[in-house]
């Protein structure tokens, strides 16, 4: 499934995201999506999330 479109996310799924300090190294971070912050349907980065762990970054792997 592509982290890119928002109906393939939701509250409780283990996701792996990139946070913006980490976008030119590409470092994953794993865990569970706490609030969707990207309001459009899908979005070519990524859909932004913060998860539960409070870390903010665009799903790039939904496992």
């Amino acid at each position: 499934m592509s982290g890119t479109q928002r109906k393939n996310i939701r509250k409780g799924t283990n996701v792996s995201v990139v946070q913006k300090n980490h976008q030119r190294s590409g470092e994953l971070t794993q865990g569970i999506v706490k609030d969707l912050l990207t309001n459009s349907a899908n979005h070519p980065h990524g859909i932004k999330v913060r998860l539960e762990s409070g870390i903010v970054g665009r799903v790039k792997q939904i496992h």
